[in-house]
């Protein structure tokens, strides 16, 4: 993988449409010309659902669908974000004066996440303003990522307008640091691939240190992403932060047990490096020590012998000090279980097997069932869903992104594909209740897209 910052490739703007229309679209607005565009791409999560924030690898590819913005530097130090959906509104502050409100995930303050972490990052105080009109076509809360677009796009587009220089690998880091201003406890996946994404592959993506590795898809077979229409936002409920730090909760217990030393311990990752064992290997010691009946503040406080207060103030989030019961031991056999599926989806991806498209289904379907029924992330619409792709032809399907919403991705035939989504419309979007999303951006077959990309007009 190159460790160059993204790429800026000219082109004619008369020649791509989209391209053409903000740029007209910006006049209008601002009535000036923009000087540059940039893009960050969606991405789909193949397998490794909830396992990047605990440490583990994961094994998404980039979608089509991105962020696409439309930047004017300008003298003054205000910051001026407009988007083409009329249901976002106008929003305009000071560029040295950032403040994101967590208690709104707004979408103007997903861009304020992506200035502020460049920002921070170089330790500017004076900055030059920007007009901006964004223009997205990633489905809203449909788990394909849009938050995490829209950062890492303003991040790249504030990186440009300052004339500085970062490797893909950094810029990435810095977009999954920045997206917590807002109060999301992400892992850095999303932010990841949209950097380091390259047409025609699906990634390994490994933390710590962050890299990229190529992985090569079947040829006879194609994902499809179909949209379950139930829009879940991560930063307006605390479902995720939960689930983060239960996987926090469940690591420091099973170190505890270990008689390692817990309290520097975070994530479910550094018990198994620190045990020096496999994943198979930490499913058993979790079914040693830990109990499948939800624990009680008061019973982990017992546990790891500290104070309630050192429970809320030293471990818990803000927005997870009043939940009643933690659930250590699901959270942990999904994240374990599913850490090792990603490698065995690697693994049969490399060797190449006669049946490699049934066995990458299998791993999918196992993911779905464990998502749904250890992590408790899925809903009853997506349910429906997978089973709906599986009837039809998908060997595999599951969610996709948190869940509680949003996308399921299916393996299927290429043969399949035509009978695939006519079967799955009728089936799903029009007998159950008619979906309201337009029928394009419900159902569609995806290949791995390129990352993030500045665009300069020829």
């Amino acid at each position: 993988m190159a460790a160059e910052g993204p790429a800026a490739r000219r082109v004619q703007v008369a020649e791509h449409p989209r391209l053409l229309k903000l740029k007209d679209m910006f006049y209008s607005k601002f009535g000036s010309m923009p000087k540059f565009y940039a893009r960050a791409p969606g991405r789909v999560n193949i397998i490794g659902e909830h396992i990047d924030y605990c440490g583990y690898s994961v094994l998404p590819m980039a979608v089509e669908q991105d962020m696409l913005i439309a930047v004017e530097p300008v003298q003054t130090h205000t910051l001026q974000l407009a988007n083409t959906n009329p249901l976002y509104p106008d929003f305009s502050t000071s560029a040295n004066n950032i403040d994101i409100d967590k208690t709104k995930p707004l979408w103007h303050n997903y861009f304020l996440c992506g200035f502020k972490g460049i920002q921070e990052h170089f330790g500017l105080n004076k900055l030059t303003g920007m007009n901006c009109l964004v223009d997205g076509n990633i489905p809203p809360g449909s788990g394909l990522s849009s938050s995490s677009a829209l950062v890492c796009c303003a991040g790249l587009v504030t990186l440009t307008v300052l004339g500085q220089k970062l490797s893909k690998v950094e810029l990435a880091e810095i977009c999954a640091k920045s997206e917590r201003y807002i109060g999301t406890e992400g892992g850095g996946m999303d932010q990841s691939i949209s950097f380091l994404a390259e047409e025609g592959t699906a990634k390994l993506i490994e933390f710590s240190p962050l890299r990229a590795t190529d992985v090569k898809l079947p040829s006879g077979a194609v994902f499809v992403i179909a949209n379950s229409c139930v829009e879940m936002n991560k930063a307006a409920t605390s479902h995720f932060n939960i689930r983060v730090m239960e996987c926090r909760l469940a690591a420091k217990l099973l170190a505890k047990y270990k008689g390692l030393q817990w309290d520097k311990v975070l994530r479910l990752e550094e018990v198994q490096a620190s045990l020096g064992i496999g994943l198979e290997e930490m499913l058993l010691v979790t079914e040693d020590a830990l109990h499948s009946e939800p624990y009680s503040p008061k019973e982990i406080c017992r546990c790891l012998g500290i104070s309630m207060e050192e429970l809320r103030t030293q471990i818990l989030s803000p927005n997870t000090q009043d939940v009643l019961t933690f659930k250590l031991y699901q959270r942990a056999k999904h994240v374990y279980s599913e850490a090792a599926r990603v490698y065995q989806f690697k693994k049969i991806c490399e060797e190449v097997p006669d049946n490699m498209v049934q066995l990458l289904g299998d791993l999918m379907n196992q993911s779905h069932t464990s998502c749904r029924d250890l992590y408790e992330c899925s809903c009853p619409e997506l349910d429906q869903l997978v089973d709906i792709c599986r009837k039809f032809g998908a060997q595999g399907s599951r969610l996709t992104g948190a869940g509680w919403g949003g996308c399921t991705v299916s393996i299927v035939p290429a043969e399949k594909l035509p009978s695939f989504l006519a079967n799955v419309q009728e089936a799903y979007y029009q007998r159950s209740s008619p979906r309201e999303a337009p029928e394009k951006q419900n159902l569609f077959a995806t290949k791995p897209g390129g990352g993030a990309l500045v665009f300069l007009e020829a």
